[in-house]
């Protein structure tokens, strides 16, 4: 799943504002899935976005390539629920990064690290900290929190449990006074497994049990969720601001674990829309043509040297593309846009 490739065209820009967090997601997988002895490594993959300008130096393609310096808040996910002993002692939240927009001033990075945790155990982690930015519909200037559930139990099938994925790019574009539907794309390892999509929420009474989004819970006001396929339905009435949608992504064995509310495992994942008025003088956006679609699954061998083309098409006599938002895999470097 890390090999995705998602690319979206960068339509309008966005006010700059001071504080940093601009959301993210945690997710875990064991190392094999077949249990052997006491204990088993798992690999924690965590991936933020925050505002370019806070960080020193900037992401920038030189960053990237290098992997170096990290990006992020000094913090640590830490354990919130659960039986945590020894084997979890914090994860640091810096990552290395891997996309940028100089002109919406974000980026965003990526870092996995192994664990070795005892089998049969289950715990919730949690990234929370402050301040969210001030230009949101909900929660502007708050606190966050993203929260993670990581499980070791053995499934009924005997297997380890591989947490589901869901992606999102930092930053999603829509449109004011126009009803959206947005799909949020969620996968699993564990092909059989049934994937459910909900709002996270504050307070202890969920898997967690711990609050899953502080100031951002309901981001979205007046949006409906479609759990089975994680689409939000919403209408943004507010230009030039932004509304953060925090999520958790479950995974049941089967349906009576399904109706029985049951989950293995808890994927959270926060990513915000852009409201922008409607625009003047072309009303057709650019699209992403060529031998790959948008959202294009690219399966490789480790090691193998890899180049895509992104080729788009503007509609609009006289326009160009001058940026654009992507979420890529560490060390994937992109050239300058040509037109």
């Amino acid at each position: 799943m890390d090999r995705f490739i998602f690319s979206c065209i960068l339509l309008h820009f966005s006010t700059i504002d001071s504080s940093h967090f601009r959301g993210g997601t945690i997710t875990s997988r064991p190392y094999n899935n077949t249990a052997s002895g006491t204990s088993i490594d798992v690999i924690v993959r965590e991936r933020w976005s925050w505002r370019r300008s806070a960080y020193s130096p900037n992401c920038s393609p030189a960053t990237i390539a290098a992997q170096t310096p990290k990006i992020g808040d000094s913090n640590t996910l830490n354990c919130v629920s659960g039986t945590c002993g020894s084997y979890w002692t914090g994860m640091p939240v810096p990552t290395y990064c891997t996309d940028f927009s100089a002109p919406l001033d974000v980026a965003s990075g990526e870092y996995y690290q192994t664990y070795t945790i005892p089998i049969n155990t289950t715990f919730s982690i949690a990234f929370s900290s402050s301040a969210w930015f001030a230009a949101l519909v909900v929660g502007g200037g708050g606190s966050w929190a993203v929260v993670g559930r990581i499980s070791t139990i053995l499934r009924p099938d005997g297997y380890l449990n591989t947490s589901p994925v869901a992606v999102s790019l930092p930053i999603l574009y829509k449109q004011i006074n126009v009803q959206q539907v947005h799909v949020v794309q969620m996968s699993d390892f564990d092909g059989t497994d049934i994937l459910q999509c909900r709002w996270s929420v504050g307070g202890t009474s969920t898997i967690n049990q711990y609050n899953e989004c502080a100031g951002v819970c309901n981001g979205v006001p007046g949006a409906n969720l479609i759990g089975a396929n994680c689409t939000i339905v919403f209408t943004l009435t507010n230009s030039n601001t932004y509304a953060a949608a925090a999520l958790q992504i479950e995974d049941f064995y089967n349906a009576a674990a399904l109706s029985a509310n049951k989950p293995m495992t808890s994927v959270p994942l926060q990513f915000l829309f852009y409201g922008y008025p409607p625009p003047t003088g072309c009303s057709t956006p650019p699209a992403i043509i060529g031998s790959r679609p948008n959202r294009a699954c690219i399966g490789v061998l480790v090691g193998d040297n890899v180049t895509e083309l992104v080729i788009i098409q503007v509609y609009c006599p006289g326009k160009s593309i001058i940026d654009y938002v992507s979420s890529v895999p560490v060390g994937m470097t992109k050239s300058a846009i040509q037109n």
